[in-house]
């Protein structure tokens, strides 16, 4: 088995569980990569080393190069990288997990190079001014958002920022986009939830010169009359899960979904 190590964080190298895993999959060909163009040709699974931004970073390129993604979870929550590094070996060489199919964003921005996300697109103001966002779904206009910003999510990045703007929870496999408001100066404007076929424009205005524009870790500053195309890209991403856990699982463990006195057990 050929397995390329994503792990930008390079003080992991250093640490225990790492150099323990690594010497369980002695058997197998392990090389670093840091982007697209280092893969092999033959590689069977991408190791994605750090936490759930880590995981981000490793998507893109697992997913343009249609190469299964295994996150192992050094950060923090661990959503997305939620395998422990002990049981990375005995997964992959007994072949023991499932493969499961996420979601990829594009964006094309003024008509240039597409850009891709898994959880999330999102544009927001960068000076005191307010963002107003002229959005279409499918051509046919909304009311524009007057907000700090605006996202369009998937069904990933539902349990991502769009969750902390108050967006619904959906499962990986409901096949969705989300439209969200960033705090919205409107009283009577709500997250939307269209189907992942949409193709979502989206139009800014703003008095300052530039806007914030996030392809989910990557950021960068784009003209205020900036136009967005967003739809599904062509390919999705293979992301590795354990047999043991699961998207609910990981809402009431990671999340503490439901946690509530009256719930435990007497």
């Amino acid at each position: 088995m050929t397995i390329a190590i994503f792990i930008p964080k390079t003080t992991l190298r250093e640490d225990p569980r790492f150099r323990d895993m690594v010497r369980g999959l002695a058997s197998c060909d392990l090389y670093e990569i840091a982007s697209l163009e280092a893969l092999r040709s033959g590689t069977d699974v991408i190791l994605s080393i750090g936490g759930d931004g880590t995981y981000l970073s490793a998507a893109e390129i697992a997913a343009r190069a249609g190469i299964p993604l295994l996150g192992v979870n050094f950060g923090r929550l661990g959503f997305l990288s939620d395998c422990p590094p002990e049981k990375v070996a005995p997964a992959l060489l007994s072949g023991r997990f499932v493969l499961e199919g996420r979601e990829v964003l594009q964006s094309v921005v003024d008509g240039g190079e597409p850009r891709f996300a898994l959880n999330e697109i999102a544009v927001t103001r960068i000076g005191a001014a307010m963002l107003g966002v002229d959005v279409t779904v499918d051509g046919e206009p909304l009311p524009t958002y007057w907000a700090d910003g605006l996202l369009v999510a998937t069904s990933s990045g539902s349990t991502a920022y769009s969750l902390s703007v108050g967006g619904p929870i959906c499962t990986p496999d409901s096949q969705v986009l989300i439209v969200a408001p960033i705090a919205p100066h409107n009283l009577n404007v709500r997250p939307l939830i269209v189907p992942a076929s949409t193709r979502i424009g989206l139009s800014l205005r703003s008095r300052n010169a530039e806007v914030m524009l996030t392809h989910d870790t990557r950021t960068a500053s784009v003209d205020r009359g900036t136009r967005l195309d967003i739809s599904l890209a062509q390919f999705s991403l293979k992301r590795v899960r354990l047999p043991e856990t699961n998207f609910i699982g990981a809402l009431r463990s990671k999340l503490f979904w439901g946690e509530d006195v009256r719930n435990e057990s007497i």
